[in-house]
C-alpha cells in the first residue's frame, strides 16, 4: 500500500546529498559499458532498441533508489 508519505518523497526534488553523484556516475558509466558491449553483439532491431531503453530505465530507477532512500 502507497502511504502518503511514499507519494510526497516519490514526487519531489532530491538534491544530492555526499556521495550520491559518485554513486550517480558509476552506475551510468557501468551501464553505459554494458549497453557498448551488449550493442555491438546484437543487430539492429526492435529487440535491441528495447534493450538499450530498459538499460536506461534500470539506470533511472538505480539512481532513484539512492535519491529516494539514502
Amino acid at each position: 500500500m502507497t502511504t502518503a508519505e511514499q507519494i510526497e518523497n516519490n514526487f519531489v526534488y532530491h538534491p544530492p546529498k555526499d556521495g550520491q553523484a559518485v554513486k550517480y556516475a558509476t552506475i551510468r558509466d557501468e551501464a553505459r559499458k554494458f549497453a557498448h558491449h551488449i550493442a555491438g553483439m546484437c543487430p539492429d532491431s526492435r529487440e535491441k532498441s528495447v534493450f538499450l531503453t530498459k538499460l536506461e530505465e534500470a539506470v533511472m530507477w538505480a539512481n532513484a533508489s539512492i535519491a529516494r532512500n539514502s
